[in-house]
């Protein structure tokens, strides 16, 4: 029996005015922004709806927020007839988001955790120390040998491994141009520094992991309604004890999203409905399985489209 995954994007997609069609239709995505709200002491509801473009782009603002219109629209679509999914998976901040859908994770928790994890991660590095670039049309063992070729005693390593022809690096300013410059000498069709706020998904990455696993290890986590597949590894799992050390780990390892829809496809998921801002992820398996069958909720209208093709 084929089975449905819902999938719950990371920080690639956010623009003020996301959720607020959702706030205005269903109560249960109402009670979501509340519950952020009253989760950070400030109104996060009136950030995404109306803020300042600049001041939601600041990582610390961007993940609770994400965080908080994925689940927003996930509880939406419940309210709206949607089934429960067979399995779940998120990049990156969106593993917070998949956790909390599956009832893993508090929402005001999962609130709160996002946010100093933003923090952290911003404070990690200093600004122009470390990088991230996007490396089109190479696989990912030349572009992991092109990485270790290029960092010369400084780190550079892939951080989003995407799809087949898309991998993210990242590392030191210096390492990840080094990198670019001989991955577009060994066939990449582009190699594009990203105006990203801080070096995600490696090993400049451990102060803010050291800091964020001490708040993980504080946290209670429930049991699992449907099982997860996990970024750091790329498997499947239910078991509430393993959460906290995963989501831990992610912070300086790459996220493996290649071989989490291939995980995912091998478990007999044929259908992905993309839940939060965006549509990142659902260009990504359209890249990795040609014949999975993918749509979105970010809105009201998204939502209807979708429920009908169920």
């Amino acid at each position: 029996m084929s089975k449905t995954a819902y999938i719950f994007p990371g920080q690639g997609s956010q623009a003020v005015g996301m959720g607020k069609l959702l706030f205005d239709d269903f109560a249960s995505a109402r009670e979501v922004f509340e519950i952020a709200d009253e989760a950070l002491g400030f109104a996060l509801s009136e950030m995404c709806f109306s803020g300042d473009e600049a001041e939601l782009q600041l990582t610390a603002n961007t993940q609770p927020a994400i965080l908080t219109t994925s689940v927003a629209a996930y509880r939406a679509a419940r309210e709206a007839g949607m089934p429960k999914p067979d399995i779940v998976a998120g990049h990156s901040l969106g593993e917070y988001s998949a956790l909390v859908a599956a009832g893993v994770l508090d929402l005001a928790d999962a609130v709160r955790t996002v946010r100093k994890r933003g923090t952290y991660m911003q404070d990690a590095v200093p600004v122009g120390v470390g990088a991230m670039a996007a490396i089109l049309g190479l696989d990912v063992p030349t572009v992991e040998a092109g990485c270790a070729d290029a960092a010369k005693g400084q780190v550079c390593s892939p951080a989003n491994i995407n799809s087949p022809s898309q991998v993210v690096i990242a590392g030191n300013a210096e390492a990840v141009d080094r990198a670019c410059d001989l991955l577009k000498e060994r066939g990449a069709k582009r190699a594009i520094r990203l105006n990203v706020s801080a070096p995600f998904h490696c090993a400049l990455m451990m102060p803010a992991q050291e800091l964020l696993e001490k708040d993980l290890n504080e946290l209670s986590y429930g049991e699992f309604e449907f099982p997860i597949v996990h970024n750091v590894d790329a498997q499947q799992n239910s078991a509430a004890a393993e959460v906290a050390d995963k989501l831990t780990r992610q912070v300086s390892a790459p996220v493996r999203w290649l071989e989490s829809v291939q995980s995912m496809k091998s478990l007999g998921v044929t259908r992905f409905v993309e839940i939060g801002p965006g549509k990142v992820l659902s260009g990504l398996v359209r890249q990795i399985d040609r014949d999975a069958i993918y749509s979105n909720i970010e809105d009201t209208v998204s939502l209807r489209n979708t429920l009908e093709t169920l």
